[in-house]
């Protein structure tokens, strides 16, 4: 089925869905948990494939465990989708209004985006929680993962179309490209009047090819060279303990640590005791932080580099001045932290940096929507327009104004 077949039918199914009730729609979902349990065995099995893929390609093990399913992450999944469900309908919520001085009557209600499109690479579990996320919030879904995961994407959105057309919705409320090809994700990024909005989610790569490429709006997503500094006044055992967990607790996930900075006051205290914390990360350091610590030299392109595994940059500052300076050069505005016990460092820290988290004594790997009390999320807006941050079920909404009237002109 082409795009264009595919937009079709996701547009006849976004109306279907605009006025469908919540109940309906909590209904859906109900039955697309059950269909991960009817169909564990299936999924693992399509997994397996994906993942016997991988290995043969070569894959980095940090890509293979974004792709991997269990039967404890499909049970995530699973409840995942319920926790949606009992999430509160985000359409049709009045979000302002009042009466104007000639006497009409507005209201401002919350309403769907329409179709939302999808690219996304080897992450199965964004399947299902997209899937969700844009049912609960009445809007049609296409999906373009990437090959390495397309038997499981298969096996996943299979499930799901099923469940949905069980309960009297149209199964088109989601659908998979399964074409992997670059030009199926060229056409869904040129699907104006057929897509209403376009979230790609995935690495620094992939953002950017949708983000140049993409003639259909685009919310930019996900690319995470986040940061860390380590102040002169950081409490050494609170700095080791959050950087530790930022870069090794998930390595593959966006929010995880990728460059280190520490005021040059304390790089030769902090360095080595980090060191000795962070056995198997390999360590890419700047001439002084080499004087102190073992690594491999750093390069130039170490500094934008988001790895997605066990690899951490790291650079030796003379101050606040030269942190600030660093991430506002490399950051993908995405996650930072800055560890000090400086009050007034924390808050040039917290006011000068530009970026969709900021964090005081935290470890980076906090963003995410359902820590943040938003549920699930569909992505992390790192740009600043419509949303920004982990974006939820009420940022998949957009407004839109009722006027009553009794007759009156202009």
């Amino acid at each position: 089925m082409t795009i264009q077949e595919m937009g079709l039918r996701a547009q006849a199914a976004s109306r279907t869905l605009m006025t469908s009730a919540g109940a309906v729609r909590n209904a859906a979902l109900e039955a697309m948990a059950e269909a991960f349990a009817a169909n564990e065995a299936k999924i693992l099995a399509a997994n397996a494939l994906d993942l016997a893929n991988a290995r043969e390609n070569n894959m980095s093990e940090s890509l293979q465990d974004r792709l991997r399913l269990t039967p404890e992450r499909i049970a995530g999944m699973r409840q995942g989708i319920l926790e949606i469900r009992g999430a509160a309908d985000p359409i049709g919520v009045v979000l302002g209004g009042g009466v104007l001085s000639n006497g009409l009557r507005t209201e401002q209600v919350s309403v769907p985006l329409g179709v939302i499109g999808m690219i996304y690479e080897a992450r199965p579990n964004v399947t299902a929680d997209a899937a969700a996320l844009c049912l609960k919030s009445a809007n049609a879904l296409i999906l373009r993962g990437g090959k390495e995961a397309i038997h499981s994407n298969m096996a996943v959105a299979g499930a799901l179309r099923e469940a949905i057309a069980s309960v009297g919705l149209p199964a088109d409320c989601v659908q998979l490209v399964e074409d992997t090809s670059r030009e199926s994700a060229n056409a869904l990024m040129r699907a104006n009047g057929l897509v209403d909005v376009l979230i790609p989610r995935g690495g620094a790569g992939l953002i950017k090819a949708v983000v140049e490429n993409a003639t259909v709006p685009v919310i930019e997503t996900g690319a995470g060279v986040c940061h860390a500094y380590v102040d002169a006044r950081a409490e050494i055992a609170m700095a080791l303990d959050i950087v530790e967990n930022a870069k090794v607790s998930r390595p593959s996930v966006c929010n995880a640590l990728e460059t280190l900075l520490v005021h040059a006051e304390i790089a030769a205290e902090f360095l080595p005791k980090l060191a000795a914390r962070l056995t198997g990360v390999e360590l890419r350091c700047d001439e002084p932080a080499l004087r102190v610590i073992d690594g491999t030299p750093a390069t130039q392109e170490d500094w934008a580099a988001e790895y997605g595994e066990l690899i951490l940059a790291v650079k030796v500052v003379p101050g606040l001045d030269e942190a600030l300076e660093h991430i506002s050069q490399y950051s993908t505005k995405h996650s930072e932290c800055i560890v000090t016990n400086d009050y007034a460092a924390a808050q040039r820290f917290l006011n000068e940096v530009d970026a969709a988290a900021v964090y005081v004594n935290a470890s980076t790997r906090f963003t995410d929507g359902g820590v943040f009390g938003l549920g699930a999320e569909i992505g992390i807006a790192t740009q600043k327009l419509h949303a920004r941050g982990p974006l939820g079920l009420r940022h998949l909404t957009s407004g839109k104004y009722l006027i009553y009237g009794n007759g009156q002109i202009r």
